[in-house]
């Protein structure tokens, strides 16, 4: 929703997480971004009020739950209303992988209901600007490779081990 100088209400915040600094953006509706803080072009300071910041604070809440073993699933409504629909489809299936659980791509592309589309399922997590809460690092190959991950493969590694050790 615009705020009153016609712009879009977002915030933005960042926290140190053990895979890294991680940048938090959110807007009145959802979390539209949990990623890493260098791909991220400089924000203005935002107001620490509204919707969206309340949105963002809610969202770094979570995480350091997550990071600390406390939680296991997250409670925060996303923001997917730039992603395709094949894309929603795939993050949709990909929110139901457990906690301490994985996936192959192929099994996510036979989720939703097309078992050929494991490539294109690799794209569309490639896409994920939602780490964590989109689990993608819960996706591996059906060879059990790791595959890849937007914040580096030893972040994936850290945050399989982590969910496997205490679950």
């Amino acid at each position: 929703m615009p705020t009153a100088e016609g712009r879009e209400e977002i915030a933005a915040l960042r926290m140190d997480s053990p895979i890294g600094v991680l940048c938090l953006c959110a807007s009145r509706e959802g979390i539209l971004l949990v990623g890493k803080e260098s791909g991220i072009a400089p924000l203005p300071p935002a107001k620490q009020e509204g919707l969206a910041w309340e949105m963002a604070a809610r969202c770094k809440r979570e995480l350091e739950e997550y990071f600390a073993g406390k939680r296991k699933a997250f409670d925060l409504p996303l923001d997917l209303k730039s992603d395709s629909p094949f894309s929603q489809s795939v993050y949709r299936a990909v929110a139901k992988i457990p906690y301490g659980e994985t996936r192959s791509y192929r099994e996510i592309a036979e989720e939703i209901g097309d078992g050929k589309a494991s490539r294109a399922v690799g794209m569309a997590l490639h896409r994920n600007r939602i780490l964590i809460l989109i689990p993608c690092h819960r996706v591996v190959s059906s060879s059990g490779s790791l595959g890849g991950f937007a914040l580096g493969i030893e972040a994936k590694k850290t945050l399989l081990s982590m969910e496997k050790s205490t679950f």
